[in-house]
């Protein structure tokens, strides 16, 4: 596997000078993300595919071992504070359970006997995604899970970085992220693992775009649970509608925190007919505004 071979590159890289490593290791960075970057049509095709149980109530199912695993649990916490993804539509499958996240549990990766067990646990079936991570794509626990959801119907999502692999052939959309040998062979939180944290984050953002929960640039659906976050959203709702921070504030409080409720009221809705429009405009705040403008703002919109 190109992940677990040495390279000719770096093979005496403990005899170079410490200026000269770290230039190496950022040219490997730099590799890394160009390895993201060619799989692009693949990532977009997962994302699309996967848009439509997202529209539904599918959840979000993140699945992998060591640090493919401790990436995909990062990208999947990070959806509720920046993007409101509900966390019951979200659900995080790490080798290992909680106390992998924090030390090393290498050999749980290979535990598969419990798998099925999980699996039904959790009631996977034909609404849910899985997104399977993996730099070897072999990783015998990621693989598992993947073929036990997918064969409950969910739809598989299977990034690796080595081509040929069951995780890859196995998935409904695949990405491979060609990263090749890393600087020190084998150690796959490198070049393997920042072209995954870079194809989950684009992944992962796509999907939230298209599901309206980004407007203009701004995190829309963020949710205020801490002063800054509340700060934050006075300050989206200002630069979007113009309106001082006294009405910002007004309209979040009426709108229970929320972004997009708290625009549609500064355009003279009332918050159960701001529910409405952008129920009817699939979540996306600029669809809802202009429906408020077509039928009037205290007017409800018709089914």
């Amino acid at each position: 596997m190109d992940t677990e071979r040495a390279s000719p590159r770096y093979s005496d890289i403990d005899l170079w000078e410490p200026v000269d490593i770290l230039h190496a290791l950022i040219e490997s960075q730099m590799a890394a993300v160009a390895a993201a970057r060619t799989a692009l049509v693949a990532i977009e095709r997962a994302a699309l595919a996967m848009e439509d149980r997202l529209r539904g109530d599918g959840r979000l199912i993140y699945v992998g071992a060591g640090t493919s695993g401790r990436l995909a649990i990062q990208d999947g916490a990070e959806l509720f504070p920046t993007f409101n993804w509900p966390q019951d539509r979200l659900l995080l499958l790490m080798a290992g359970g909680e106390q992998a996240l924090l030390r090393s549990t290498e050999g749980a990766e290979d535990e598969t006997g419990r798998v099925a067990r999980l699996v039904q646990q959790h009631r996977i079936g034909s609404a849910d995604i899985v997104i399977a991570v993996s730099a070897s794509g072999t990783t015998p626990f990621t693989l598992a899970c993947m073929r036990e959801a997918k064969r409950r119907g969910a739809l598989a999502i299977g990034i690796a970085n080595n081509t040929g692999t069951p995780i890859l052939n196995e998935a409904d959309y695949p990405i491979w992220l060609d990263t090749g040998a890393e600087p020190i062979a084998g150690s796959t939180r490198m070049k393997a693992g920042t072209a995954q944290r870079v194809a989950l984050t684009l992944l992962s953002t796509l999907i939230m775009i298209r599901l309206g929960r980004v407007h203009e640039g701004y995190m829309v659906d963020m949710q205020g649970v801490s002063a800054k976050l509340v700060e934050r959203s006075a300050n989206i709702l200002r630069r979007l509608s113009g309106c001082s921070r006294e009405e910002a504030d007004d309209a979040l409080r009426r709108a229970d925190g929320n972004v997009k409720v708290a625009m549609l009221l500064l355009q003279g809705c009332s918050a159960e007919h701001a529910a409405a429009l952008l129920e009817r405009a699939g979540g996306r705040l600029r669809g809802a505004l202009r429906l408020a403008t077509q039928h009037g703002a205290g007017t409800p919109p018709t089914q």
